[in-house]
């Protein structure tokens, strides 16, 4: 029988690794692989739609979902989920102790849209009152000068936002102090290099993204993978044969991880933090699916709108293909 060929870009997880090596197949369909990172993923299927499937930034998808002829469906998988309490940075200049100090600041973004900083805005307003307005963003290449936003914003003129010059990056910016602090989904080099100046907002943020789990239930999704919707559209079958080949992909992983003969990986106590994880969060910690999500999703929605970056929220109707709300049962 032919099989459908279609171009997958996303970066070498565990959870997709079986679709990487060819232990897990679609249904269908033979996938030409690509691993890529993430930022170079998202910069070319945005701009330049390269890739029948890829894996996209959650708030970058939304964006394009408000635009006239939206050019992507998604399927509910969700290849990266992060707290990221660990995320905000401060400049040791900058006099910020705790959330409520970061009122007025001039605070360093890669860019507004990004996922990661619109997951920090929104809970730095649900958790501790601070009104995304209430600041300044400087937008830029972190380690890098020349990042410029992947898509053209219109925000509501109560957000300010304004780019660094042509050869600044927020790394050094943030270190000197010319910054206060830095929202990321990438720690800075200098927080490494230069500890003395830049350090964590949170620095128990393990105990801190603990406690909000279990005040709010969410573990925060940043990444889903999107079809090109022409792509889809000419077979419509994709979206559930993608869908359960990454779910089966990602079962394997699950299993891996808890495996003791030898370690899936080089970290030490892998087995206990995958114990201390499911006493955490449950068994399946990383779900996929609609049902499972449904309440991160419409919290990211509504943070996305009240940021200025969906003019309405979104329905997670509108969001993924319908072929994945439902599964047959025998």
């Amino acid at each position: 029988m032919t099989r459908l060929s279609l171009s997958l870009a996303c970066w070498g997880y565990d959870r997709t690794e079986a679709l990487q090596t060819g232990a897990v197949r679609p249904d269908g369909i033979d996938l030409n692989f690509q691993v890529l990172d993430v930022e170079e993923t998202f910069f070319r299927m945005l701009r330049n739609r390269e890739f029948d499937v890829a894996e996209l930034s959650m708030s970058s998808y939304c964006v394009t979902l408000g635009r006239e002829n939206p050019g992507f469906i998604a399927i509910p998988v969700f290849p990266s989920r992060f707290f990221r309490h660990s995320c905000i940075f401060v400049s040791a200049k900058s006099g910020i102790e705790k959330p409520e100090d970061l009122v007025g600041k001039r605070i360093g973004v890669p860019e507004y849209q990004m996922t990661a900083p619109v997951w920090i805005r929104g809970i730095l307003q649900d958790e501790y009152g601070i009104d995304p307005a209430s600041v300044t963003y400087v937008t830029g290449g972190e380690e890098e000068p020349g990042r410029e936003e992947k898509l053209k914003l219109n925000l509501p003129d109560k957000f300010k936002v304004e780019p660094i010059g042509p050869t600044q990056t927020l790394k050094r910016m943030l270190a000197d102090g010319e910054i206060d602090a830095l929202h990321t989904a990438r720690a800075p080099s200098t927080f490494y290099s230069e500890p003395g100046k830049v350090r964590r907002l949170f620095p128990n943020f393990v105990d801190v993204e603990k406690a909000y789990f279990a005040k709010t239930g969410i573990f925060p999704i940043m990444h889903v993978v999107a079809i090109r919707r022409d792509v889809y559209e000419k077979n419509r079958w994709i979206a559930q044969a993608l869908y359960k080949a990454f779910v089966e992909a990602q079962r394997l992983s699950y299993e891996q991880l808890l495996v003791s003969a030898s370690l899936k990986t080089m970290l030490p106590w892998q087995i206990a933090a995958v114990e201390d994880t499911i006493a955490t969060m449950g068994r399946e910690w990383w779900p996929y699916g609609i049902e499972k999500n449904r309440h991160v999703i419409e919290t990211f929605t509504r943070y996305h709108h009240e940021q200025g970056l969906s003019p309405r929220q979104l329905t997670i109707e509108e969001m993924f293909a319908p072929e994945t709300f439902a599964e047959f049962r025998i």
